[in-house]
């Protein structure tokens, strides 16, 4: 795996995104103390607040995003978001009011809505043998499994010398040092063929994302995904605390059973994909990941240990399903679409967590979290069983197709193993009607 850290393009790449994810992690810890700071107990709606300002940030803006950015230098572009995330994270330490904090978070993840798919766009640009393309998606999901366990550590270390406001300064340091490693290199570029208007520009990506079997077969998982893990992000916390009546350290330690999980598929992944195909290891992942929640009410009482083992399975199954993605979107479009395409998984997954972070508090305040999980799982397995149905079995194939309702240079691009196919234009095929 890490084999294709011997490419400086990429290896330069994957160091900003580490440092930027390290960044992160402590800004986390940082926002929720500053919240305390300035709300006392009401800190919680606080933070559920920006959360939902970042969701809504990441669903509306990343389109836009990606259509005001596609003729620009995608280097100068990465640089200039991750400049002004630093910007944001030297303020945050001087609000005074918790609606500054609103705002700074809608800029701070306006930003990342531009940049994470650019970013996610030009790694198949670098790495263009598959092979060593899925090897990086493994790495980039240890390097994120990696930061969700450790940046509360290092940050929980640093705050026994040091002030929660200098977490943002260290956060505002890895985003520079990100803008650094990606200025140092050279990044591909690719420029549209033909000129487009703002509006088909912003639409374009989704578009060819929801005319795409595949793709639709992805969103479907991405259903699932927010179905299963939703409840583990918000509602772990309650479990231990209220059901378990666990001290802070179990839930630490169930959130690590997830991360483990999940670092495990990564690195079996590079193997998996060489006997499976991406449709199977996504669906098997998504089938176990709802398994794995749906069974916890009636494996036996629930403890710590059936949690622990519970979260590590949907961990797994997490891994499973989101690693591949980017070798399906990197397959379904053109070099020049790849940033729209990568913007629209970023808008519509992340509209799927919209959807069930605040639904899995209300099922678990309501119902129980017995019922909450059943309820979740059901859902999850809907996703699961409309992925195996609109997602064809051949769909990695070189079955040339286009999309009549696209404009006519859209390429629906057929999978292979080392490479991309050519172009396949839908006027030279006018009697081929798609059936996938």
């Amino acid at each position: 795996m890490l084999s294709v850290l011997k490419n400086r393009t990429y290896r330069h790449l994957f160091l900003a995104q580490a440092v930027a994810l390290t960044g992160t992690g402590l800004a986390t810890v940082a926002l929720g103390l500053l919240a305390y700071d300035l709300a006392g107990e009401q800190a919680g709606l606080v933070l559920g607040i920006a959360l939902t300002i970042k969701m809504v940030a990441y669903v509306l803006i990343a389109p836009i995003a990606s259509a005001l950015i596609v003729n620009l230098n995608r280097r100068a572009v990465l640089v200039a978001l991750d400049l002004i995330r630093a910007s944001v994270l030297l303020i945050l330490p001087f609000v005074t009011e918790i609606w500054q904090i609103y705002v700074l978070i809608f800029v701070l993840q306006s930003a990342s809505a531009g940049f994470t798919p650019t970013f996610q766009a030009t790694i198949p640009d670098i790495l263009t043998d598959e092979e060593d393309y899925t090897k990086a998606l493994s790495l980039s999901r240890l390097a994120m499994d990696a930061e969700s366990l450790l940046s509360p550590v290092f940050a929980a270390a640093l705050l026994t010398w040091m002030s929660f406001d200098n977490l943002f300064w260290g956060t505002a340091l890895g985003f520079t040092a990100s803008a650094l490693l990606v200025i140092s290199v050279a990044l591909p570029s690719a420029h549209p063929s033909k000129t487009r208007g703002f509006y088909e520009r912003t639409t374009r990506g989704l578009k060819i994302y929801l005319k795409t079997p595949r793709l639709r077969g992805l969103l479907a998982l991405n259903w699932t995904i927010s179905a299963v893990v939703s409840l583990v992000f918000v509602n772990t916390v309650v479990i231990v605390k209220t059901d378990l009546g666990r001290a802070d350290a179990a839930l630490a330690i169930a959130l690590a059973g997830f991360g483990a999980g999940s670092m495990l598929a990564s690195l079996l992944i590079p193997r998996l994909l060489h006997v499976l195909s991406d449709r199977t290891t996504m669906i098997c992942g998504g089938a176990f990941a709802t398994a794995a929640l749906g069974a916890i009410p009636f494996v036996g009482t629930l403890d710590l240990r059936l949690l622990v083992a519970g979260w590590f399975c949907i961990g797994f199954a997490y891994s499973l399903v989101l690693t591949p993605a980017g070798r399906v979107l990197a397959r379904s479009a053109h070099p020049e679409d790849r940033p729209a395409v990568f913007a629209a998984q970023f808008t519509l997954s992340h509209a799927c967590w919209l959807i069930f972070y605040p639904l899995t508090g209300w099922l678990l305040l309501v119902f129980g979290t017995s019922t909450a999980m059943c309820v979740q799982s059901a859902l999850g397995f809907f996703g699961v069983i409309t992925a195996l149905k609109i997602w064809p079995r051949n769909s990695s194939a070189p079955i040339p197709h286009a999309h009549r309702d696209l404009p006519s240079d859209h390429t629906h691009l057929a999978g292979h193993k080392n490479h991309v196919h050519s172009i396949i234009i839908d006027d030279l095929h006018p009697r081929f009607t798609p059936r996938r």
